[in-house]
C-alpha cells in the first residue's frame, strides 16, 4: 500500500484508490519502506457502503476521500496538528490562511492575492489545509484534501497570520477578540470527537493562539483589500520575529 509524505508526516492508506489516489499522487513519499509509519487510514468497503446509502447524492470515490480526511485530520491531533477549513496562499515564503463559513468567499480572496503578487505568491491548500505545530514553529501545509478544484502544493510553510473572513461595504482589519476566534476555529476543525481527542484539539489550538496572529477582516472583492490585509499581517509577524 502506498505511503504518503502528508505535513511533514509519514501517512499509509490502505486500499487507496479514485479520487483519493489522484490527489494524493503529489505526496507520495520516495521511500515507501514501511519503518516509521506516522499515521494508518483504513477505510474499509462497509464504511464507504454506509455512508453511500445514507447519501446516496455523493459517490463512493467522494465518500472515500472525505472520510480518508477525516482520519487524516483526526489522528493529526496526536502530532501537534489541527484542520482548519480555509483558503491558504503563500507570499514570499510565508503562509496566510483565509477562514470563513463556505460561500463567503475564501478562494475569491485569495484569487485576489494571486492576481496583486504574481509569481510570489501561490495557493498551498484550497479548503483543508493542516496547521501544525514543529519544533516551535506554527506551520501551514498542503494536503491531498483540497476541495473539489485539487488546488494544493505538497509543502510545509510557516504561518504567518489566521484572518477570519466577512464580507463588507469598506475594507477593514483588526485582531480577533480571543472570544470570537475560538468560536470561528471551532466552527472550521473537526469536531466529531471523543473526550481524549478533544482535549488534544484545544491544547493545539491554545499553542496556535500563543504563536500565530488571528485577524478578522471585513472586505470588499478589491484589490485595496489584499493590500489593507497583507500590510497588516506582514507588519505583525515582523513585529513578532524581531522580539524571538
Amino acid at each position: 500500500m502506498p505511503i504518503y509524505r502528508i505535513a511533514g508526516l509519514r501517512v499509509k492508506i490502505e486500499n487507496c484508490s479514485g479520487r483519493t489516489a489522484k490527489q494524493a499522487a503529489a505526496y507520495l513519499d520516495p521511500d515507501q519502506g514501511e519503518d516509521n509509519i506516522d499515521i494508518r487510514i483504513n477505510v474499509d468497503a462497509s464504511r464507504i457502503a454506509r455512508a453511500v446509502k445514507k447519501h446516496p447524492e455523493l459517490s463512493a470515490s467522494d465518500w472515500d476521500y472525505m472520510l480518508s480526511g477525516d482520519d487524516f485530520y483526526t489522528n493529526l491531533l496526536r502530532f501537534d496538528g489541527m484542520l482548519l477549513h480555509a483558503s491558504c496562499v503563500v507570499v514570499d515564503g510565508v503562509a496566510y490562511a483565509f477562514s470563513a463559513d463556505s460561500g463567503v468567499g475564501k478562494s475569491t480572496h485569495t484569487a485576489l492575492w494571486l492576481e496583486h503578487f504574481g509569481d510570489r505568491a501561490y495557493i498551498l491548500n484550497d479548503d483543508k489545509p493542516a496547521i501544525r505545530m514543529i519544533d516551535g514553529t506554527v506551520y501551514a501545509c498542503g494536503t491531498p484534501w483540497s476541495g473539489k478544484y485539487d488546488d494544493s502544493v505538497p509543502e510545509t510553510v510557516p504561518l504567518g497570520g489566521i484572518c477570519f473572513l466577512e464580507r463588507d461595504t469598506v475594507n477593514r482589519i483588526e485582531k480577533a477578540p480571543v472570544e470570537k476566534a475560538v468560536f470561528n476555529i471551532f466552527s472550521q476543525t473537526v469536531r466529531k470527537l471523543g473526550e481524549k481527542k478533544m482535549e488534544n484539539l484545544l491544547d493545539v489550538i491554545e499553542n496556535i493562539f500563543s504563536k500565530v496572529p488571528l485577524w478578522q477582516l471585513g472586505c470588499t472583492v478589491s484589490d485595496e483589500a489584499v493590500e489593507i490585509a497583507y500590510g497588516a499581517m506582514k507588519r505583525s509577524r515582523t513585529e513578532i520575529l524581531h522580539e524571538i
